[in-house]
């Protein structure tokens, strides 16, 4: 029986600091879990509700025998992400072939990490049948569809200790069978398995997919780096973080569940999420792992206030895009502009310990990104609290927010103190006001309080 969730104050204002820790995670990743259950049963009752069932039935059967199993998918990377298309899509589609099809590919999952028996039609795309953590048969042709059987040794299904080894994976099309690998992990004829990167470092653990088998999320599955790369550069940040940010890096443990690889920008890293895929990290090749590590950081914060958003009313709804984000070229929706303070948030975090741990132009690059970073920050709340039409709770969590980065300053760990410290602050407003400046000339007439506050700063240099 699913139940309503309470936040606790604690709790809330914990998450509203910036970080929250791990019980603050597992409740949200908990409340996520319900919401994805939730929108599981709107589709059975929605109009791809028969496309849908025979999954449904099959998970239904693993969570009776193997709660974890069926937990560990519905919880996965691509459970939200199928639950969100299967809802936008069925209203238009009243025929089986509906994205609420796809399940099939998760029940498949799961099935495997329970050991259980089952057949189930998943469909082919463009000659590709993906199962999301587990890998993509290639080769298939123009079929439309396949039927995937699980069988597992007598005894094994939910048994502790079973692996996915313990099953055997067929693929049946019209055009003949195909047999995965006894250990799917490895690669096989028409086989490309999703990688598992683990790290560890001073007791903490990361397990992570490096999912290219979820149709919803935009995977490379030819990406620039292989699993070898992916997994000797997590280890290295994995390290960095432990090291450095122990809590955060506790956070992430607790509710990190995979990355997914993006072609390269032709500049930078490319980062982002899914609000619908708890924990997972979209990411082009990050080349170090500093970058790396700060790019876990950011797009966890997303995840948090995406679940956490599921559970309170920040601001109320209304209005397109309108407002100012110093960190980014476009205007932004209400709920963009928190969600992009919240995630610097652990860029703050970040460079202020990297500020003080590094010497020489190492340090002047990280007191300069700490800078930068923290006006950006109070830029935005500034924003916020201007122009957002926010909640009571909302409030509350944007004065926890500022509290936080003020905090920070007093605890000497912001721009730094004396001349020079006022100098990089000075030359960080005076960039800001001016990327302001192009901004309110492209997007929007700024009012005449604005103008004169902008020309100001810009006098001031």
């Amino acid at each position: 029986m699913i139940g309503p969730y309470v936040l606790p104050d604690d709790v809330f204002d914990a998450l509203a600091a910036g970080a929250g820790g791990r019980p603050a995670v597992l409740l949200l990743l908990r409340a996520r879990r319900s919401r994805n259950l939730l929108l599981l049963r709107r589709a059975l009752d929605g109009p791809c509700g028969r496309a849908v069932e025979p999954a449904a039935d099959l998970l239904a059967g693993v969570e009776r025998v193997d709660p974890e199993a069926a937990r560990s998918v519905i919880d996965g990377p691509a459970f939200g992400t199928w639950a969100a298309r299967t809802l936008g899509d069925c209203p238009a589609h009243h025929r089986g072939g509906c994205a609420g099809r796809d399940l099939a590919a998760l029940a498949v999952l799961a099935a495997v990490r329970a050991a259980r028996p089952a057949r189930v039609t998943v469909p082919v795309r463009e000659g590709r049948l993906r199962l999301p953590g587990l890998g993509t048969v290639t080769g298939l042709g123009e079929v439309p569809e396949a039927l995937v059987v699980v069988e597992a040794p007598a005894g094994a299904e939910g048994a502790p200790g079973t692996s996915a080894g313990s099953c055997r994976v067929r693929v049946l099309t019209a055009a003949g069978e195909r047999v995965l690998p006894r250990d799917p992990s490895r690669p096989g004829h028409g086989w490309q398995p999703v990688a598992v990167l683990d790290a560890r470092h001073r007791g903490l653990t990361l397990r992570l997919p490096l999912e290219t088998a979820t149709p919803e999320l935009p995977a490379l599955e030819t990406a620039s780096a292989g699993p070898a790369a992916w997994q000797d550069l997590l280890r290295q940040a994995w390290e960095l973080l432990v090291d450095n940010h122990p809590r955060r890096a506790e956070e992430l443990a607790a509710g990190l569940n995979g990355i997914v690889p993006l072609p390269a920008p032709a500049r930078g890293v490319a980062s982002a999420t899914s609000r619908h895929a708890f924990g997972t990290v979209l990411t082009s090749w990050p080349a170090d792992p500093e970058r790396l590590a700060l790019t876990l950081l950011h797009e966890f914060q997303h995840s948090k206030l995406s679940a956490l958003t599921d559970l309170v009313t920040l601001y109320e709804s209304g209005g397109g895009p309108r407002l100012y984000a110093p960190w980014r070229p476009d205007p932004r929706p209400p709920g963009g502009l928190l969600q992009g303070i919240y995630a610097h948030l652990g860029d703050l975090a970040f460079w202020q310990e990297r500020s003080g741990s590094r010497h020489g132009p190492a340090q002047a690059d990280a007191a300069w990104r700490l800078a930068q970073t923290r006006a950006h920050v109070e830029r935005g709340l500034t924003e916020a609290a201007s122009h957002v039409r926010l909640t009571a709770l909302g409030t509350r969590f944007l004065e926890r927010l500022a509290r936080t980065v003020r905090d920070g300053d007093r605890d000497g760990t912001g721009a730094g103190g004396g001349s020079g410290g006022e100098r990089l602050a000075r030359a960080v407003a005076r960039v800001q006001a001016g990327d302001e400046a192009v901004w309110r000339l492209r997007w929007a007439a700024a009012d005449d309080t604005g103008t004169e506050r902008l020309a100001a700063l810009w006098r001031a240099g």
